[in-house]
């Protein structure tokens, strides 16, 4: 995929976010939390145990797609790793939804989705996080996944299931893995867009990535060309200059 192009779903994708945000109430569980925020403008309250003691994550998917256990552990390890929240965090498996027909998706129809299916919204001490796994593909094939608000990401489940499990491929596990975490760390503010870089390590011409390879915030982990190489199981970690970020906004 050429980078001018990963550069611009990236510019839109913030574009969509930005443009619908909202300061108050947009229905969700009675509170004034607006869940139409723009990516990593909830970063801190992530992060810290200043306002939010707990997290609630609420995964809805297309009927045939729903995500593997492991992979949904994994996830839950990597946020206890980096978040305070003494009061704990929750995935919840919730609902299994029918087919849109939507193929491909665009984030706008993502975000119809989630306003039909979502249940659990913030409230009191608790932060609500919603991933919603999509059939079909992205508007852009190459791409895995993707967060469209400051709480909501979505996962191409059906684009990962045809790169995964088979011969010559990574596990789904892994590919599920890599791609819920990686953009979980955009909702954590990565990269400088809502957890500020304390070095310089932004991927400029492809907008809130890592510029090291090596990281979980590399823009290429959340495409199908990457994710071929992940063939030894090895998932991607925060580079040290991520985690330095996050620490900075109130991680671990």
């Amino acid at each position: 995929m050429k980078l001018h192009s990963l550069a611009f779903l990236f510019v839109s994708l913030f574009i969509f976010s930005c443009s619908s945000s909202s300061g108050s109430n947009d229905g969700g569980g009675g509170t004034t939390f607006s869940h139409t925020q723009g990516v990593g403008d909830t970063a801190n309250g992530f992060l810290s145990a200043s306002e939010y003691t707990s997290l609630t994550i609420e995964v809805d998917y297309v009927a045939g797609f729903q995500p593997s256990q492991a992979a949904l552990n994994n996830l839950k390890s990597f946020l206890e790793s980096r978040l305070h929240k003494p009061g704990g965090i929750t995935i919840t498996v919730d609902d299994e939804i029918p087919s849109s027909g939507q193929s491909p998706y665009t984030a706008q129809e993502a975000f119809d989705l989630e306003q039909e299916h979502r249940d659990i919204y913030t409230e009191g001490n608790t932060l609500a996080a919603y991933f919603i796994i999509l059939d079909g593909e992205f508007e852009n094939e190459n791409v895995l996944g993707f967060a469209y608000f400051n709480t909501s990401m979505a996962l191409m489940g059906e684009r990962i299931e045809s790169i995964s499990g088979g011969f010559g491929q990574p596990s789904k596990t892994t590919v599920e893995t890599a791609v819920l975490n990686h953009e979980f760390g955009h909702i954590l503010g990565l990269v400088d867009n809502g957890s500020p870089a304390v070095q310089d390590h932004v991927d400029e011409a492809n907008g809130a990535h890592c510029d090291v390879e090596s990281c979980l915030m590399y823009f290429a982990v959340r495409t199908s060309d990457f994710m071929s190489n992940l063939m030894g199981g090895e998932i991607p970690e925060l580079d040290a200059q991520c985690i330095q970020d996050l620490q900075a906004n109130g991680g671990k």
